[in-house]
């Protein structure tokens, strides 16, 4: 094993079907060792920069789990952008507290950290940055203002593996980091995440959340074996704390030992893939990408851009009649689906991202190979020129 083939096509063509063989041929994937899972921790720990990694089954049990450490609860008001997925609002109600909604500023599409300090009340118990699209935020300017209210920060990077700022990498500035593998991230395992964290005492506490609230759970490990005298005992109790089955298996935890390995070469792929549109887009003026800020490193998840024309449709149109690729619209705005309804918040609140998300346009950087980018780029390219 530790052949990493580096194949132009595919993204799973590394040792992940060898490690995943293994676990089956052992027949051994309950949870008593946990062989694989563990090997991913240690490994994503040396990888980013943590002393603790805790797997888990999705990238949305692991935001759940952070603001349970962090202690979040009824009538507290936990802080996310206005623009990110809606599953940051979802675990904050979940625990019964408040989401609050920060402007993005309308150049980097990242939370503003002007409009951050403003919605900041002594009913905030936790503050959720979300590096947008594969775009780090603004850490420094956020965990100063942080630090300035005593706030706890949870770095979400789901979109936005091996981002560094300033050379520091990114989810080594906040107090937690939530990482996610769901198919169309840079290093994927179906479905999955990890909390990564330098504090034990939250380590293990979201350890204890993901793992059905087991005693004997620590930060540093996934289980503690414990010995038969213990656990055939009639009288021995085994749950301290109010969890949930968010264990990542062994299966998972194979394929996503193979991604790691070649998590490099992923992200690379991707930041050339950007040069391409990049270059595709440097002459049209009615197309504006994502600003980067001086020193921080995009590793694209998406490459987005703001379209300044009139016929955001037509564009979309005129792209798959030339045989291109589509893109995607930006995400809604979390306040505004209609399951937030019941919830008061109003239009009007984030001004920047209310203006700015109906002309997002996001294209793909997960291409198999970098041939396939550029003849799907090239269309794209020859469309503008006549839009």
């Amino acid at each position: 094993m530790n052949n990493i083939k580096e194949n132009p096509y595919g993204k799973y063509n590394g040792n992940e079907l060898d490690y995943v063989l293994e676990v089956l041929d052992s027949e051994n994937m309950e949870r008593k060792s946990n062989p694989y899972v563990n090997r991913f921790e240690k490994k994503f720990s040396e990888v980013f920069q943590s002393k603790y990694s805790i797997a888990h089954n999705s990238g949305t049990s692991t935001l759940h789990s952070c603001l349970f450490a962090l202690g979040v609860r009824k009538g507290d008001e936990v802080i996310s952008p206005a623009h990110t997925v809606i599953m940051n609002s979802f675990v904050t109600l979940h625990v019964g507290a408040l989401p609050v909604y920060v402007d993005i500023d309308s150049d980097t599409f990242n939370m503003c950290p002007i409009d951050l300090e403003k919605k900041i009340t002594d009913k905030t118990k936790a503050i959720q940055v979300v590096h947008m699209h594969g775009n780090p935020s603004d850490m420094v300017e956020i965990m100063r203002i942080a630090k300035k209210h005593n706030i706890p920060v949870i770095e979400d990077s789901a979109q936005c593996v091996l981002g560094y700022i300033d050379g520091k990498l990114v989810g080594t500035f906040g107090d937690m980091a939530s990482w996610s593998f769901e198919n169309k991230k840079h290093m994927s395992t179906g479905e999955g995440g990890m909390v990564t964290t330098d504090n034990e005492h939250y380590g293990t506490l979201v350890r204890k959340h993901s793992g059905l609230g087991y005693k004997t759970l620590e930060a540093g490990q996934s289980l503690r074996q414990l010995l038969p005298k213990d656990f055939q005992n009639p009288h021995y109790k085994r749950h301290d704390t109010l969890g949930y089955n968010y264990r990542m298996n062994e299966l998972t935890a194979a394929v996503g030992l193979g991604q790691l390995e070649r998590v490099e070469f992923l992200v690379d792929r991707r930041i050339k893939v950007a040069r391409m549109y990049d270059e595709a887009f440097k002459d049209c003026d009615f197309i504006v990408p994502q600003k980067v800020l001086d020193g921080h490193v995009n590793t694209y998840w998406t490459y987005t851009v703001k379209y300044e024309g009139d016929d955001w449709f037509g564009l979309y149109n005129k792209v798959k009649e030339n045989g291109g690729d589509g893109f995607y619209g930006g995400l809604s705005i979390p306040y505004q689906e209609p399951v937030m309804y019941r919830h008061d918040y109003y239009k009007g609140d984030c001004p920047n991202a209310e203006e700015v998300q109906p002309k997002m346009m996001q294209f793909k950087c997960n291409y198999r190979n970098l041939d396939e980018a550029k003849s799907k780029i090239d269309i794209l390219k020859k469309t503008l020129e006549y839009h």
